[in-house]
């Protein structure tokens, strides 16, 4: 029986940005729509001026109602924004903020209910979308308040090809990172970025590089505690649940001698610390995935980018990255579901010769035998 194409929803960000730039970019390609059935939450309208005012290459967007109406091998866009929305580019405007907004909730709103399998959003003002219904630092923090039910926390994953970096802290002020950083959300981040690497990348025993938070690894003290009070018992912590994780290491080191391409993961302290070592080396390509929820969505790793945008020279690779990623991760977490869905008892046989089997299950973060 033919795959049915996994839809994903796309939202189309800030206006006044690159977002229906590099969405607009992607799909010209039209072998893109074959690949799945896209869904873009905007305007038509919107997409026409951002269109015609950059001179890009024609899309045929397939207007529809809902997302159960949405055509196969087409690209398909919701309107759900106001037609007379003023596009302003490169400018930061209120107006901007709620097209964001009111195109995110829609697709959250679709991704619930299942009319959609995957989220794919282009870049938000993190300022001008504010309010009262979205009051978070970013789109991490606001799908782990829509998701994140019986507990389940988000994690941001800057992703390409084997380079994974994961955040313990995200989007707060930097004097607010040292008395953030605590022994139960290390192990924390290290279990869900653990089980994202089995479940998201199909990776059966991955390798998790922990960076220190001072320079140095703190020096053995000297230029910090977090260390050795902190970081290295939760590195132990996590290695007792079967995690393979190792470290720490010092941020400058372990990025200019390139001991990244030894770990499927490197889990750093603070947002600057991971991001500005991953963004010098995937700026184009890099794509932003949010783990540990139950839904998938990822976004280029890039932003508005208002100081180039109605210039027609946005790459839109990170966004078509960020599309191919959200597919992949799915279709990962279909396989992984399949194979763990009825897991074979863990057992032994006793050395003392009576072939007693001992059940070894109660265990759940053991390591399969």
């Amino acid at each position: 029986m033919e795959e049915r194409l996994i839809k994903v929803g796309i939202t189309h960000g800030d206006i006044n940005g690159i977002g229906y730039e590099v969405i607009l970019k992607t799909f010209s390609d039209t072998r893109v729509a074959e690949l799945c059935t896209p869904i873009i939450y905007g305007s038509s309208k919107i997409a026409a001026y951002h269109r015609k005012a950059l001179d890009l290459p024609p899309v045929n967007l397939n207007t529809i109602a809902q997302a159960e109406d949405a055509g196969v091998c087409r690209v398909n866009i919701i309107n759900c924004v106001d037609d007379e929305t003023k596009v302003e580019l490169s400018q930061s405007t209120t107006i901007a903020g709620e097209a964001a907004y009111v195109a995110l909730e829609t697709a959250v709103t679709d991704l619930k209910r299942g009319a959609v399998d995957v989220l794919v959003t282009a870049p938000i003002n993190k300022h001008n979308i504010q309010n009262q219904q979205f009051h978070f630092p970013g789109h991490t923090e606001y799908l782990e308040e829509c998701f994140g039910g019986l507990g389940k926390k988000a994690l941001m994953i800057l992703m390409k090809d084997s380079l994974r970096v994961a955040l313990v802290t995200g989007h707060i002020p930097l004097s607010q990172v040292a008395p953030k950083i605590t022994f139960e959300d290390i192990v924390s981040k290290l279990r869900i970025f653990n089980q994202s690497l089995k479940q998201d990348f199909g990776i059966t025993r991955p390798r998790i590089a922990v960076l220190s938070l001072n320079p140095h690894a703190g020096d053995a003290g000297l230029l910090g505690k977090e260390e050795e009070e902190i970081i290295i018992p939760a590195i132990q912590e996590a290695e007792k649940r079967g995690i393979m994780a190792f470290g720490p290491y010092a941020a400058d080191g372990f990025f200019g001698s390139q001991m990244y391409d030894k770990f499927d993961g490197v889990l750093a302290m603070y947002h600057d610390q991971g991001l500005a070592p991953f963004k010098t080396l995937a700026m184009d390509d890099g794509v932003n995935y949010t783990a540990g929820l139950s839904i998938v969505r990822t976004s280029p790793a890039h932003g508005t980018a208002y100081d180039i945008a109605g210039q027609n020279v946005a790459s839109e690779e990170s966004f078509r990255q960020a599309l191919y990623a959200a597919l992949d991760i799915y279709r990962n977490r279909i396989r992984y579901s399949e194979a763990t869905a009825n897991p074979l008892r863990k057992q032994y046989f006793d050395k003392g010769g009576d072939n007693e089997k001992l059940d070894l299950t109660k265990d759940e973060e053991s390591d399969t035998l």
